[in-house]
């Protein structure tokens, strides 16, 4: 990916994280003229373990120890690519957009969803999200309009795994993993399929990043405590050091917040050189030392990000870099989630 790219995606995922937008009213029905996507097509998948997609890629780092994982199954939600505020596509993007589709393959699958592939078999869903614009409603019409567009969007997402599970799953352990609006629809779906279900015994873990969790979300899972704990949640925003926006300030519920670099939810602080290596800008090379990890209550904290280029990295929101400043640290704690699991 191009560096300018990039940094215009970084600008995106920024914005696409202050929102209060994240609770639901449940009672909102979809018009009668909107069909499911028919998820046996696999164009309808951004990434799918039966076609070569950007989830396979591996920063070159890596690819001599590369060892996949085909007995544990993945199902990666993808942030909000749909970031037009004048919505020429409606609140919704249409799911066979295929501009959006390019952008979305080759920015947050690439990128973040990667990141999963040594731990197992990677499915994410194309689905019509919601326009950014639907987090930040102004009037009360925009209110209903942006309720229901998350409505539809998780339409898809539900029917999406609800086809995998029928399909693909086979009885396969699961990871949950999602960021910004996937971890809108990711908070949802695990709560409805996991929550106090026989479902939920194939839980390997849950990584919901982006949004808010609240710690009682859930009513039996609960937050990751430890690197190799297992059945649980972790969850995580991350900011300039000294930075909590009015948003998160405003916060009513205590939030799950996990330390990506130390596993733990506690007020842990792990320093830049425990950080082994971030992807950012060129995703064939792994940036040591890029970020440090900073339990602040309610997110996580760093210095400004230590990488090539981050001269024009003056924002104190990191949402961007949620997975990719830590990328080798959530490799790898995905890979002992899954041997633990398997001990179990």
């Amino acid at each position: 990916m191009k560096y300018t790219g990039f940094v215009c995606l970084c600008i995106v995922f920024l914005l696409a994280c202050n929102n209060g937008y994240h609770k639901y009213v449940s009672n909102y029905s979809l018009p009668e003229t909107i069909s499911t996507p028919d998820y046996s097509r696999m164009e309808y998948w951004a990434a799918h373990p039966y076609k070569k997609d950007p989830s396979d890629s591996i920063p070159k780092p890596l690819r001599k120890l590369y060892q996949p994982d085909s007995t544990i199954d993945v199902f990666f939600l993808h942030p909000t690519t749909y970031t037009d505020y004048a919505r020429p596509l409606g609140w919704n993007a249409p799911i066979y957009n295929t501009a959006l589709a390019a952008k979305t393959d080759y920015s947050t699958i690439l990128f973040q969803a990667s990141i999963f592939n040594e731990a197992g078999r990677i499915f994410a869903p194309r689905y019509r999200q919601a326009n950014l614009s639907a987090y930040f409603p102004v009037t009360a019409a925009d209110t209903a309009a942006a309720l229901q567009a998350f409505e539809l969007a998780y339409a898809d997402v539900k029917a999406a795994f609800s086809y995998y599970l029928q399909n693909y799953n086979k009885g396969r352990p699961i990871i949950i993993a999602a960021h910004s609006q996937g971890t809108t629809h990711g908070k949802r779906l695990v709560k409805e399929f996991f929550d106090g279900t026989a479902l939920q015994e194939k839980l390997v873990a849950a990584y919901l990043v982006g949004i808010p969790v609240e710690e009682n979300w859930f009513t039996t899972i609960k937050a990751c405590t430890t690197a190799a704990e297992t059945g649980c949640v972790l969850s995580w925003r991350t900011f300039k050091e000294g930075y909590k926006p009015a948003y998160v300030l405003n916060e009513k519920e205590k939030v799950m917040v996990t330390n990506p670099l130390t596993w733990s939810n506690n007020d842990t602080l792990a320093g830049r050189k425990e950080n082994k290596g971030g992807v950012v800008t060129n995703f064939n090379s792994l940036v040591k030392k890029v970020a440090a990890a900073n339990n602040a209550g309610a997110v996580i904290w760093t210095h400004k990000p230590r990488f090539f280029g981050n001269i024009f990295f003056t924002t104190k929101n990191y949402h961007i870099g949620d997975y990719n400043l830590y990328y080798l640290s959530v490799r790898e704690n995905v890979k002992e989630r899954v041997s633990a699991y398997k001990r179990k």
